[in-house]
């Protein structure tokens, strides 16, 4: 039996497609094939030509992966076509194995690679014989392409392997170069914009959470050597149960793994005192730890504190979101673990607790966080009843301090009397350990809250940063537009660094469109202020937008070509960080996300 497919269509692995409809993929059900548009347009791939693909029936086999044409932008992103009954069994359906042969309908050179995932799946199975490494199984190929964070579906990958060690992650890349298939990492699954979903394409998804062993802990140099798909949570865990007064002080949302934290630079509540990932905390990615596009192993730097050998390669690779190398290990600086306490007041808006933030940081008082959660955030709060105080419905501001007891009263002291000049009132000092985490699990309960306060409701949550002195204004400008917009939006954030978060609500697709145009006035008027369209989430695929605006033409382009030395034919991670742009003349883009077809001189073509 001999058929032409000229245009794949995925079924059920939409943006919207959910478990059930995933489900319906079962070649049980559907034995021969999945929405196949026969002799319709071909598919298109940049640069310009166009490919079929031929399928040959043969003899009693497994399962077959649609193949794809090199850089389609319509694509089969993980169905299985065929699966055989068994031959003994007499059933009418029985179905031969198939194989698929890539044929070019016009003449091909050297220079146009086709992306075939059905030799990459028979040789990623023939690596890894061990049945639960390589999966096809629709619901993982969805499942790994999403974030515990709803606000970007990720479309699915056509492959997961499940890795366990840096030489398994050596071979998978090396698979992925040869019949250039793209590869997307997955750690933890929580980043926040987009950064886990399949390009249309297909790919191969690399499952890191499995490298989730802390290799060795060196107290006398502060340091840990650790995997990418240990937890920062469990890592500050371990160094407690052991008794070591150490802790890894950067600390985004709960279960972030290591790989994740370095590939989107993160930060978090700890920012203002400690920094983020772009600081020194990120020592090195030691040993055998990146992995790049090529397949080979480098390692950017030794575990000495300081070197000023050449440039910082390891910053290289923090913030790229994983499109110049997979991180399978790393050298983390650990920090003393001081005795903390909180404190928190209100104030009469969010300016005055800003203003009263600069005062207190420009005199040098030593905090480990400050937090701002404006009124509609405590009002929900209040609600959640989750907490064992009635907060006054004012801004608000969270304080944590750190250091010996006599060094915390007199912080405490100082920043009492400074906040007083800026209208703070009920100003409280936590007495003892318990209250102190109560007080804290309050700012920690402001999301949870936000998405009780509309059942039913989704969030989407903003990331920007701009100048501390500037927060204010932008906070302000952002009430303005959810008020005209008609949405509900409660914002809480780290005001020692000027970053804030607004969980904008939304119930349905109108909503939706609306808090996508309030995330954009929000992002274009932090650049305004000379700020960032992400402070610690990442760029994934929903800033990418914002990024010649931001950084401008010529930043952008050095990032384009640092990718494309590394990465030639695009393969790791496409879609992300990068904005389209048009390329050389001579760039051969292979998937799409960082390029796009020279329009001219396709119609020259």
């Amino acid at each position: 039996m001999i058929f032409t497919i000229s245009r794949l269509v995925s079924v059920g692995l939409s943006a919207g497609a959910s478990k059930a409809a995933l489900r319906s993929l079962n070649p049980a059900t559907s034995p021969r094939c999945i929405n196949i548009h026969s002799l319709s347009r071909p598919i298109r791939a940049a640069p310009r030509r166009l490919y079929t693909t031929t399928a040959t029936a043969k003899s009693t086999g497994a399962l077959v992966f649609a193949v794809i044409a090199s850089g389609a932008s319509i694509v089969l992103n993980a169905v299985v076509l065929f699966r055989s009954r068994d031959p003994d069994n007499g059933s009418s359906n029985a179905i031969p194995e198939a194989t698929l042969d890539v044929v070019p309908t016009v003449p091909q050179t050297s220079s146009e690679p086709i992306c075939n995932l059905v030799k990459a799946l028979e040789e990623l199975q023939a690596e890894f014989p061990d049945s639960s490494v390589v999966s096809t199984d629709p619901d993982e190929l969805y499942a790994y392409a999403q974030s515990v964070y709803s606000q970007f579906v990720g479309s699915p990958h056509s492959i997961v392997v499940h890795v366990r060690s840096t030489e398994d992650v050596v071979k998978v890349v090396k698979i992925s170069k040869r019949y250039l298939v793209p590869i997307v990492p997955y750690s933890g699954g929580t980043s926040l914009e987009g950064n886990l979903s399949a390009p249309p394409s297909g790919s191969i998804c690399i499952d890191l959470s499995g490298l989730d062993k802390i290799l060795s802990i060196n107290e006398s140099d502060a340091d840990v050597v650790c995997q990418a798909g240990v937890t920062w949570n469990c890592l500050n865990e371990t160094l407690q149960e052991k008794g070591i007064p150490l802790f890894f002080p950067l600390d985004p949302g709960r279960d972030a793994t290591i790989g994740g934290m370095i590939s989107t630079g993160c930060s978090g509540t700890n920012a203002v005192r400690y920094g983020t990932a772009r600081g020194e905390w990120i020592l090195n990615a030691a040993g055998k730890t990146v992995v790049l596009p090529s397949g080979e192993v480098i390692k950017t730097r030794q575990r000495a504190r300081k070197s000023s050998v050449g440039f910082d390669v390891t910053k290289l690779f923090i913030g790229a979101e994983g499109t110049l190398g997979i991180v399978t290990e790393a050298t983390l600086r650990l920090a003393p673990l001081l005795p903390t306490t909180v404190a928190v007041a209100q104030f009469p808006d969010i300016r005055h607790a800003t203003d009263a933030v600069c005062d207190i940081l420009n005199h040098g008082v030593a905090l480990q966080c400050v937090e701002i959660i404006d009124e509609l955030t405590i009002k929900v709060l209040n609600q959640y009843g989750m907490s064992a105080r009635n907060w006054p419905e004012k801004a608000t501001l969270f304080f944590k301090f750190q250091g010996s007891d006599d060094a915390i009263r007199e912080t405490s002291r100082f920043v009492e009397g400074s906040i007083a000049k800026y209208g703070a009132t009920d100003y409280q000092l936590a007495s003892n350990k318990q209250e102190s985490e109560d007080i804290w699990q309050d700012r920690r309960n402001a999301l949870f809250a936000c998405l009780a306060y509309r059942p039913g409701c989704k969030g989407w949550v903003t990331d920007v940063c701009v100048p501390v002195s500037r927060l204010p204004d932008l906070i302000s400008a952002a009430k303005q537009d959810f008020e005209e917009l008609g949405l509900v939006a409660p914002i809480a954030g780290h005001v020692g660094d000027g970053n804030f978060h607004a969980l904008v609500l939304y119930g349905d697709d109108a909503e939706l469109a609306l808090a996508k145009e309030a995330v954009s006035r929000i992002n274009r008027k932090a650049i305004e202020l000379e700020g960032t369209c992400t402070g610690e989430h990442g760029v994934g695929t929903g800033k990418r937008d914002y990024l010649v605006t931001e950084l401008g033409e010529g930043t952008v382009a050095l990032m384009r070509t640092i990718k494309q030395t590394l990465d030639p034919h695009n393969l790791f991670n496409p879609g992300k960080l990068y904005p389209d742009i048009s390329p050389p003349s001579n760039t051969n883009a292979l998937t799409e996300g960082h390029a796009i077809p020279d329009l001219k001189s396709t119609s020259q073509s």
